[in-house]
Formats: structure tokens, sequence, C-alpha cells
């Protein structure tokens, strides 16, 4: 075994941690969650809103990246140079995403400018103006992210991997949005969104690091406790139908990126453990078996992996790949070849050890971050409603069995179940997928 960490020592550990944890709703529905993480200097602070690019209708796809950007732009309090200001005087780390299902804003500082941040962050949230002075301007800097990604084929290509693998859904559309629609955005708009999705039962505060709940409690109460939920809609979101192509996207570059996908298991999956060890081996890291045949052994590729990427109701593992134009089809029959070798057994004891101790290491090395640990607790709340025990992570993993893993390949890479995005010199056609099985 790669760690020698007794298992009782993890749960100690764990234990410990979740003595730590605290959660408190408000009247209006809001959630303040906290791990406080003694030794620590800094805390890791986050305002999460559960709504995200899935949510929005096709002819206003890019509005919640956009609410976003225009948030940091000026509330009734501050100017956006000095919210800027006073993000940089309290000498931390800062930023905002937008995902498929949520978006947050958050912060990481000296846990003596705590209260500070609360107080800045809850204004940006409650008092933001969206003003119409700055919408063209912030309109022009997302239009410029958008060509910087479209450049970048590395990524570029992942986002066109999503419209074909979720095509027509909504969890297929661009974060960002298109050129076309970000320039329709309007201030009623806005303004629509923030009101219907940006409402007290939506809103998750997370903060991790040494911090006393009650004074976090105490802090965001007289700001968000009195805020009022009446505009909270309801609503499900549809689950998404894949539907396996093979789409390429002719453009002069150097290389072809490849992106190879198949459904996998949502975050809640029940084969989710399971899941994450086959990634593992087949590309999860520089052991694995993309990474060494095709490019330790045959040079191939300089970048090569796999990744899972899990939502609330679905999933899919996608591996990705640059290689040379003539070289497509060698890769593609390697990748078969290695999944094939995967379902037929090939696979030891020893692989499923290794990729156990792997993912358990990942585990408790980024349980030392309290940025990461401010990310895990908002997305297990909105997930499961619940803190999830490191140890109760660790015992799902070391229960996956070989045959597990082997039913795994098979399921997720089964006959008509992949789909192919190509960007770059290659026309669908020179694609030879006919002959791929899977």
């Amino acid at each position: 075994m790669l760690l020698n960490v007794p298992k009782e020592t993890l749960c100690n550990r764990a234990r410990t941690i979740m003595n730590n944890y605290k959660k408190t709703i408000f009247k209006n529905g809001t959630r303040i969650i906290t791990e406080s993480i003694s030794h620590a200097k800094s805390v890791s602070l986050g305002i999460w809103v559960n709504a995200g690019s899935r949510d929005e209708l096709d002819k206003e796809r890019g509005i919640f990246h956009f609410i976003e950007h225009m948030i940091f732009k000026g509330t009734t309090n501050r100017s956006a140079s000095q919210i800027a200001k006073d993000l940089d005087t309290i000498g931390g780390f800062s930023n905002a995403f937008t995902g498929k299902e949520q978006t947050c804003f958050h912060a990481r500082v000296l846990d003596k400018h705590l209260q500070f941040l609360t107080e800045l962050f809850s204004d940006i949230l409650i008092n933001s103006l969206f003003a119409e002075k700055d919408l063209e301007l912030e309109k022009a800097v997302v239009l410029q992210e958008i060509s910087m990604t479209e450049d970048t084929p590395d990524e570029y290509v992942h986002v066109l991997s999503d419209q074909t693998f979720w095509q027509g859904d909504p969890l297929g559309r661009p974060i960002l949005g298109t050129k076309e629609t970000v320039s329709k955005i309007t201030r009623k708009v806005i303004l629509d969104y923030v009101s219907r999705f940006y409402s007290p039962k939506r809103v998750v505060i997370a903060a991790a690091g040494n911090v006393d709940h009650t004074l976090v409690v105490d802090y965001f109460r007289s700001f968000l406790e009195p805020l009022s939920d009446g505009n909270n809609i309801s609503f499900t979101r549809p689950v998404p139908l894949v539907t396996p192509t093979v789409s390429s996207y002719p453009k002069e570059l150097e290389q072809v990126h490849l992106c190879v996908g198949a459904q996998a298991s949502s975050l809640s999956g029940e084969k989710r453990f399971v899941e994450a060890i086959f990634n593992t081996i087949l590309g999860g890291n520089m052991s694995s078996r993309l990474f060494q045949e095709i490019r330790e052994k045959r040079g191939l590729a300089y970048s090569v992996y796999s990744y899972m990427n899990a939502f609330i109701d679905t999933g899919l593992l996608r591996i990705y790949l640059a290689t040379d134009k003539n070289e497509i089809n060698r890769v593609l029959e390697l990748i078969e070849l290695l999944i094939k070798e995967i379902k037929n057994g090939n696979l030891s004891e020893d692989d499923i050890a290794r990729a156990k101790d792997y993912l358990i290491g990942g585990i408790l090395l980024s349980a030392e971050n309290v940025s990461n640990l401010m990310l895990r607790l908002a997305r297990n709340e909105f997930i499961f409603e619940r803190y999830i025990h490191y140890d109760e992570l660790i015992k799902e993993l070391e229960k996956v069995t070989l045959d597990e893993v082997i039913d795994a390949s098979e399921r997720i890479f089964s006959a008509g179940n992949v789909s192919i995005t190509a960007l770059g010199p290659v026309d669908r056609d020179v694609i030879a997928v006919d002959s791929l099985k899977f």
C-alpha cells in the first residue's frame, strides 16, 4: 500500500473534523455551514447560489456568468474600484466562478479580516446595482473571454464535446454563452434572473479555517436573515439524454484535439466510487494506461488523460488528448484496445490497490487546504444536505472489487454509448469510427 495510515487514525481524524462542523439555517432558508480548523491562520469563505448555466433559457445563454461579472461592478455603497481596493486591502485571494449548476463568490483571507469580508460579500450579494453604464463595457470583457476560450483548443474542445454529448439540452450549452446571446443581455433580464434565482433558499454560505461558527452566523444575520424569499421559484431540471455522435470541427491548428466521452454516474450515483477507480486506472494519473501507452511508450501525445465530470442527476467519463492529424485513428484504436483489455479482465488486485491509494491520498491531502474544505462543504450540502465524513469516503473506496471495476468498464464504454469530438485539421470522414467497437 502507498499510504501506511491505520484505519483507526483516519476514522479518528474524520470524527475530529466532524466535531468541528456546524450548520445553521435562517428562517428564510439561507444555510450557513462552517468547518473549524484551529491550527489554520486563514479562512476561506464562499457565497454559493444554487443556479448555473443549465438553468438558463436558450436565448439567454451566459446570463449567470455575466451576472457573476456584473456583481463586482458596484453597489449602493461601493464603486467597482472600491470593491477591488477593499479586497486587495485585506490581502487575500478572491475570485468567482459559474458552473453548470451553481455560482460561487469566494475569498481566502487572514482570520482577522473575516468580519470585514462578510460585510463586503453581503454588500455585493444584496446591493449590486447592475448599472446600465457598466453593461456594455462588461459585455466587451466577456466577449473577449469567449474569444480567448475559442483560441485555446485544449480547453475549447471540451466545450464542443459538451454540446454534442448533451445535444439539445441546457447541460450541453457553454457556461460563457455565445457572442450572440451575451450581446443581447439587458439590465431587465439580469434583474429578472437575480430576483428569481438569487433567493435566500438558494444561498449557502460556506466557511472553513480558523473560524467560529457563532460569529459567522452573527456577522451574516443582520444582512441576510431579513431577506424575503417571496420570489423563489421551484423547478425540476430534466435529466438530459445522451446523444452518441462523432463530430469534427475543422480548424487550422498544429494538432487534432480529441475528446472521447461516455455516460457515467451522477454525483450521488451508487457506482461513483467504482467508476473513480476505473478512471484512475484508465487515465487519471501518470501511471495510468492511457498515459503510459500513448505518451510514454509511443510518443503520440504530450497531453493525455481521462476524468469524471458529474452532475446532480447524470455524469460522464471523458478522455482527452492532442495528437498529429495523421495519428488520430491510431490513437483511437489504442484507446479502444486499452479499454477492451480492462473489459477482458487484464487487471490485477495491485492495480486496484494503487488506484485506491492514489484517490485516498488525494482526499487526505486536499483536507489540508482550507479553500478545498470550503468547496467540499458547499458541494456536499447541495448534493446530500449533510457533512460527508472522510472515513465514509475511504470505506466506500476500499470496498470496491476488481470485478466491479471490470463491470464499470463494460457499462460505461458499451457499444453505441461513446461520443467522439475532434477539433483541428481533420474532417469527419477521416475518422475511422466504423472500425471502433468499444
